[in-house]
């Protein structure tokens, strides 16, 4: 009884989840099925308000499975029917509370709805029903028109995302008909046929379940396997969301129908993870197709959170399929021998392999994975002919730009590294590209990087100064960067000679620009330059120069995705954007005194120059360059790369005149996905460039539509300790800014529990952070929800607003006078509350009046008129005070101000209660 009525507590005051926690403890401790029933009725009036619509129709059915004739608990589950779509099993539980009690206005008017939603609804069907026929006619139809039959096959794609249209397609045998259309040699009709089984399967489980089955995953993986890159990229978007709807179940409104007759999907998932691991070295599968299939692994197979301990997918990857993605890890594209590639494919396996390291828990699990990649590289490595040497050169080269320290592990094997040496004098071009990438790829691991620096410069220099093929120049040239830029940004750490980083930096612009150079070789000189740009002098000339910049830019938004994290590393150094730890001075008085290394700063790392380069950066287009990377589909596009894509961003919006040019050009959508799809550190700079772009924008603009919506959950996620004061500050003033702006954005806020985390950051010690939060909740108070929180007793919120109201600092004092007029205002009953707050309440009312500030002088007004509309003792205790005197001179104001209104009523409601005298004409003013 004690956890039920606490409940009842929480609940009244608004805690959702609070009340629904001891409602589930209260049904542990019930031992009688009426207080179940009641406890189950409670729950799912709570899974109502938190939109939870399946539990709350099961909650309600079950405390009705003990009383039917219980009217809460039915019209509890009407509501819930309502909401998940079963129409007329809500108007049956409707009707009968109507039949219960008939005077019943809600059961009257739900009633009429659902029936109004009802007859809709079934209009809707049949004239769905009669264009699906049409569309499927026309495409049955031998003598239609081709142009015809596209059109139909388009207007089918519109009908399958709709519930009502998807649902006619699959009953009417639309999956036969779709999968004759696959076999079209129209790409368009196919490209239709695709988007429509996307449009069926969408967050529906069993749906997905039948066309898997009926269509077979052959089938789907041939045609992702196809020569035509738009049609693999569309069979690969279905089957993306083919796995998002068997494992993430269907959407919570259809979920509902079915849910209990559903069986367990994992058959199909593993039948479409065995072919997609098959496609890995077919010869026939197409190399967009492969890496189509490289993408979906990659997004499907690895645990999504490290605390769901389930990770025997990946497992049964490795099982099944280790070997066949290193087939593809190891083929030389210019050797006959091996699956047809892309430039993208390598990089493809590498993150592959990565994620699959990664999501493994034991060291055991993790010595298999080493065990069966050395196994694979010392069978070719051993064998004679040098084709089988170079696919095991290959493969580690892969495994080094994936899971390093198994590519380490290889390259470590007896006779790796002499064979990479030797081969970079080879004859072949082939072979000499194989051995210099493989080279400068273990030049960037810390093991190796001192045996290649002693034994490597003097060949890379040799290669990129007598070699005749500029391919191969240019890749040694990366690797001559790549060591030249071993000490990073420490000015005083630098391998090279004074100059020879700038030469370099200017060969490296030089081939950038060529365009009669293969776009894979332009690709090396930005991966050059992105290790060179640790020197800010390279960041000076790289942003000078227009044209590198532009030829940068335009491959970042070329085919070529390998490109992406070299284009956002070089970016993230020309602004600054990486994290660099301070050191304590004197720490570094001490460092100096044992006389070990410090490190320096390079002078063009300071301030004044870093805001040069970003104006000329976004003078020369790099917005639009961040959106084009930022929507890749492609496994190059690493969380790592995104969260240097954030860091620019966060860069870029730092100074509030250049926010309109990134919204203008993009930024704003573009940053949307970052929050959400990149490493932690990624996702809290992204949500911080929100923040920055909601304080000064006006968000209805930056973010247009249902889009400002989505940028509260990030702006919430940075009110935690892990995140810095000054991103705490931000978050809370652009929260400011969207409370104010509807009730619907304060229901978001609302929703994404940001109403405790705010009251928490009032009492922060920080005087601009505390103030920000006063004036966030000043605005969540316009909420009938929030002010509830006020409203309720046994805490002290009412009290903080007062004591506030009389602080020094202004800024918070406006705030906490402004949230207690409107609260005093809307909720008259907390004005009785006010006095028991604190012994000094009058003395900070009157303090408000006097205030210097118009805008205090007003809230204190409004705030004393509250007091005395709400009850008359009130009004006497304010008339014997000096507030009266302070309120006369302020209705006598010459100016008709809101002051001097406000005062002015004060004054006629204490006449009106008959506290004080009506002033003669002439006379001196009021008399108690």
């Amino acid at each position: 009884i004690a956890l039920k009525e606490e409940g009842n507590t929480l609940f009244n005051a608004g805690d959702m989840q609070g009340a629904l926690c001891f409602y589930t403890k209260a049904l542990k401790f019930s031992d009688s099925q009426a207080e179940s029933a009641v406890l189950h009725r409670n729950r799912s009036a709570c899974y109502l308000k938190l939109e939870d619509y399946t539990k709350a129709e099961a909650d309600a059915s079950k405390a009705l499975d003990v009383d039917p004739g219980d009217v809460k608990a039915r019209f509890r589950r009407a509501q819930a029917l309502q909401k998940l779509g079963r129409l007329n099993e809500a108007f049956l539980d409707a009707q009968r509370c109507a039949q219960m009690e008939p005077t019943n206005n809600t059961f009257k008017e739900m009633l009429r709805l659902l029936g109004a939603q009802s007859q809709k609804k079934s209009v809707q069907m049949s004239s769905t029903d009669a264009r699906v026929q049409q569309m499927f006619s026309l495409l049955l139809d031998p003598l239609a028109q081709p142009s015809d039959r596209q059109k139909a096959a388009q207007n089918l794609v519109v009908l399958s995302r709709e519930e009502a249209g998807a649902e006619q397609i699959f009953r009417n045998d639309g999956v036969k008909l779709i999968q004759s259309l696959l076999g079209s040699k129209q790409e368009e009709v196919v490209l239709s046929a695709l988007r429509t089984l996307v449009g069926l399967c969408t967050g529906h489980q069993s749906r997905t379940m039948a066309i898997v089955n009926e269509l077979g995953m052959e089938q789907l993986c041939g045609v992702m396997g196809s020569g035509a890159s738009a049609v693999s990229l569309a069979a690969c978007h279905l089957l993306q969301v083919m796995f998002e709807a068997l494992t993430e179940g269907m959407k919570r409104e259809i979920r509902g129908k079915d849910e209990a007759i559903l069986p367990e999907p994992s058959r199909e998932l593993r039948s479409m993870l065995r072919h997609l691991v098959e496609m890995m070295p077919a010869s026939s599968v197409s190399g967009p197709g492969r890496d189509s299939a490289i993408n979906l692994l990659v997004k499907q197979v690895p645990r999504k959170s490290q605390r769901n301990p389930d990770n025997s997918l990946t497992l049964w990857v490795i099982d099944q399929g280790l070997k066949k993605i290193l087939e593809v890890a190891g083929t030389v594209p210019e050797m006959s021998e091996g699956p047809p590639l892309t430039d993208n494919s390598h990089m493809s396996c590498s993150v592959l392999l990565s994620k699959l390291y990664d999501d493994l828990k034991s060291d055991a699990e993790r010595e298999n994975f080493n065990k069966l990649c050395e196994e694979y590289v010392q069978r070719h490595f051993g064998r004679p002919g040098l084709e089988s040497k170079l696919r095991a050169i290959q493969t580690v080269s892969v495994l080094l730009q994936g899971p390093s320290d198994v590519g380490n592990r290889t390259l470590e094997m007896s006779g790796m590294m002499d064979a990479v040496i030797s081969l970079c004098a080879s004859e072949v071009v082939c072979h000499q590209q194989v051995a210099v990438e493989a080279l400068i790829h273990a030049a960037g691991k810390a093991k190796r990087a001192s045996f290649i620096t002693a034994n490597g410069v003097a060949l890379l220099k040799d290669l990129y100064k007598k070699s005749e093929n500029d391919q191969i120049r240019v890749r040694a040239l990366v690797g001559l960067c790549k060591l030249g830029s071993a000490g990073g940004t420490d000015f005083s750490m630098k391998q090279f000679a004074e100059g020879s980083t700038l030469k370099l930096a200017k060969q490296c612009r030089k081939w950038l620009c060529n365009e009669s150079l293969p776009p894979t070789s332009r690709r090396w000189a930005i991966e050059g330059l992105a290790y060179l740009t640790f020197d800010a002098d390279v960041k000076e000339d790289l942003v000078e120069d227009r044209n590198a910049l532009q030829a940068m830019f335009q491959l970042a938004k070329s085919e070529d995705k390998t490109v992406l994290f070299a284009v956002g590393s070089t970016l993230v150094n020309c602004t600054n954007s990486y994290d660099v730890d301070k050191p304590d001075p004197q720490m570094v008085e001490l460092a100096k005194y044992a006389k070990q290394h410090v490190p320096e700063e390079h002078p063009k790392d300071a301030h004044s120059f870093v805001e040069k380069r970003l104006m000329k950066l976004l003078e020369a287009g790099v917005v639009s360059a961040l959106v084009c990377m930022g929507k890749q589909e492609s496994p190059a596009l690493t969380e790592t790369c995104r969260e240097c894509i954030a860091r620019v961003f966060l860069a870029l919006v730092e100074r509030q005149e250049d926010r309109g040019t990134v919204v203008a050009q993009g930024g704003g959508k573009a940053l949307l996905p970052l929050v959400s799809e990149s490493t932690d550190v990624g996702k809290t700079k992204a949500a911080q460039a929100l923040a920055k772009i909601t304080i000064t924008s006006n968000p209805e603009i930056a973010f247009p539509g249902e889009r400002i919506y989505e940028v509260v959950r990030p702006l919430v996620s940075l009110l935690t300790l892990d995140c810095s004061l000054l991103q705490n500050f931000e978050s809370l003033m652009a929260l400011t800014n969207l409370a104010g702006i509807s009730e619907r954005l304060r229901q978001k806020i609302i929703k994404e529990k940001a109403v405790p985390k705010v009251e928490g950051y009032m009492f922060e010690e920080h005087e601009l952070v505390r103030a920000a939060a006063t004036e966030c909740m000043c605005n969540l108070v316009l909420s009938t929800e929030v002010q509830q929180l006020y409203v309720a007793t046994g805490n002290d919120r009412l009290k903080l607003l007062v004591l506030y109201s009389g602080e020094e600092d202004e800024r918070l004092r406006k705030a906490a006078a402004g949230t207690l007029a409107m609260l005093t205002a809307e909720q008259p009953e907390l004005c009785a509350r006010i006095p028991g707050t604190t012994s000094h309440w009058l003395e900070i009312l009157q303090a408000l009046l006097l205030s210097d500030s118009l805008e205090l002088r007003h809230r204190g007004v409004v705030v004393i008129l509250n007091l005395m509309q709400a009850e008359k003792s009130l009004a006497e205790t304010l008339m014997e005070s000096e507030a009266l005197e302070i309120l006369s001179v302020l209705a006598k104001s010459t100016e008709q101000s809101p002051i001097s209104r406000a005062a002015q009523h004060c004054l006629d409601k204490a006449i009106e209660y008959g506290i004080i005298k009506k002033p003669e004409e002439g006379g001196e003013g009021n008399e108690p």
